[in-house]
């Protein structure tokens, strides 16, 4: 058996029902009747005639919409009653009724635990009330983001802070200091934003869930961010978050798109932070990502400038807008309200970011809070925020589909946010994750593959070559099935030529009395994606040097 049979039999065996997960059902047989208008009497009375017939129990009817949900008499099986109801010319339709399940909430304390700071008063307020806005439990149902990598090139991080220790692959200090010691306090919180360790009953969620942390301490001087960016694209990184910036007076400098380039040809989706002032113009590298005038255009981009949302939907009253901007999420609560900003995890040390809180005039209250009993924890507001929010929901993205391009992803990030079209405030609106990951489950990059078989020896000149094929999918992605075939074919070890272009699944070759024939087929999905040339022919002919 060939390597490619054998990549053929195991690409075939994943496409089996058998390897899907199984939707809960409730017992029942859900019916739709043909009687759906009328008095509802007389459709609840064809609702009891059908179970009687069938010998089910009639356990709930909805006249209105003429359904009813039936239950297998003792003995007899959901499978058998379904076939049955099915053969009933009062039925339109038949089949197992499905149980929803609830939306995946991970049991991180934040999730739950009453927001007491806020001034004024919100009734029913969680610690982490963005998660819900921004549509997480949906796309966690989903994925957990165990594949997803995100590279925070910022001040390092507190390697002992429990919420986000777990999740360090990688620490790498680029001229910034220790890479698992954050001195200022911000590396730390951002990173938590996207990866703070999720579902293990302490602290917060991070959007990305199970999502994995690169850590690129840096001084943030420009050679500093380009090895930073380089570092993490070559070890995974499918998100590289970058919550810094300049104000754009500057000069544009090439060696930033060339890391700007590398990082996008090769999968990783770059993450900016828009500037935290009321401005148009939100600086490098931001506006190498999105430059000036492009954001209303979902085709253009080579990355993400997050800006800031507040609590109301509204820009954060800080923040960057304007035709730079991709899009939104929450950094703020409210101009002027208690908690300023958003919960995440911050260094065990004395910061410099305390420092400039106490020493602004007038002095502002520190931003470190305690949360659960563990001081480790601080509200911070800003686009960076936002920007590590955005990075977390990328991974999840990129961690559910590999085969996503850069491009793919930041499409999809515009295209499925919360808003009907872009806006200066928000871009495109508001990021959705569990939007996201539905568009990313239906987008296909997988090849389709293919097998060919033809006879080894032909007494005729006339013989049927065949062939089969699949489109396969990773777990939870939905394949674009299979579109065409081409044949190709060999005389004698010559040159492949393509002899047909169909979608059969066979044809009839005619070749020539005493020649040797060779071939293979590539399969081509519906999304474009053609399966490799094989390295040798799936089969050979011999015609018989006397054929017919």
């Amino acid at each position: 058996m060939t390597f490619r049979s054998l990549l053929f039999l195991a690409a075939m065996a994943l496409v089996w029902p058998a390897a899907a997960t199984a939707q809960p059902t409730s017992g029942r047989a859900i019916v739709q009747l043909e009687q759906d208008s009328g008095p509802l009497a007389a459709r609840a009375s064809a609702a009891a005639a059908v179970a009687a017939r069938a010998g089910a129990r009639r356990e709930r009817t909805v006249p209105k919409l003429g359904v009813a949900a039936l239950r297998p008499r003792p003995g007899q099986s959901l499978a058998t009653l379904v076939a049955g109801l099915r053969k009933d010319p009062a039925v339109r339709s038949a089949r197992p009724e499905i149980r929803f399940t609830p939306r995946y909430m991970p049991d991180d304390p934040a999730l739950s635990t009453p927001e007491t700071n806020a001034s004024p008063a919100q009734p029913g307020l969680t610690v982490q009330w963005a998660i819900a806005r921004e549509n997480l439990p949906a796309a966690w149902d989903r994925t957990r983001g165990g594949d997803g990598i995100v590279a925070v090139i910022d001040s390092g991080i507190d390697a002992r802070q429990p919420d986000v220790a777990p999740k360090i692959v990688r620490a790498v200090d680029q001229g910034g200091g220790t890479a698992t010691f954050d001195n200022v306090g911000h590396g730390t919180h951002v990173a938590s934003q996207a990866c703070a360790a999720t579902d293990n009953g302490i602290g917060l969620a991070g959007t990305g869930f199970d999502c994995k942390l690169i850590i690129e301490n840096s001084d943030l001087t420009e050679t500093s961010v380009l090895a930073s960016v380089i570092d993490a694209v070559d070890h995974g990184a499918g998100a590289i978050n970058m919550s810094f910036g300049d104000d754009g007076s500057g000069p544009t400098s090439q060696a930033y798109e060339q890391a700007r380039d590398y990082a996008y040809v090769r999968g990783a989706v770059l993450v900016a932070a828009a500037a935290n002032e009321v401005t148009t113009e939100q600086g490098q590298p931001a506006n190498l990502l999105q430059p000036a005038g492009t954001g209303p255009n979902l085709t253009i981009g080579k990355g993400l400038v997050v800006t800031a949302a507040n609590f109301d939907d509204q820009r954060a009253s800080f923040a960057g807008f304007g035709t730079q901007i991709s899009l939104a999420t929450y950094g703020q609560f409210r101009k002027g309200s208690s908690p300023g900003g958003l919960l995440g995890a911050f260094p065990n040390n004395f910061t410099e970011t305390e420092q400039e809180f106490l020493t602004k005039v007038p002095p502002r209250p520190s931003p470190r809070t305690t949360f659960g009993g563990d001081t480790r924890y601080a509200y911070l507001q800003g686009t960076s925020m936002a920007t590590g929010r955005v990075s977390g929901i990328v991974a999840l993205v990129k961690g559910f589909n590999p085969d996503l391009t850069a491009e793919d992803v930041i499409r999809l990030m515009k295209e499925t946010a919360r808003g009907a079209t872009f806006s200066n405030d928000l871009g495109w609106g508001i990021v959705d994750a569990g939007a996201a990951i539905a568009a990313a489950r239906r987008i296909d990059r997988t090849p389709p593959i293919s097998k060919l078989s033809a006879p080894k020896r032909s007494g005729e000149r006339k013989f049927t070559v065949s062939w089969s094929g699949s489109d396969p999918a990773r777990t939870g992605l939905v394949a674009s099935g299979l579109r065409r075939f081409e044949v190709f074919a060999s005389r004698d070890g010559g040159t492949y030529k393509r002899v047909k272009l169909t979608k059969q699944t066979s044809i009839r070759f005619t070749g020539a009395a005493g020649s040797r024939y060779s071939f293979f087929t590539v399969a081509i999905d519906r999304a474009g994606n053609r399966e490799e040339r094989p390295l040798r022919a799936d089969a050979s002919t011999r015609v018989a040097d006397r054929a017919r």
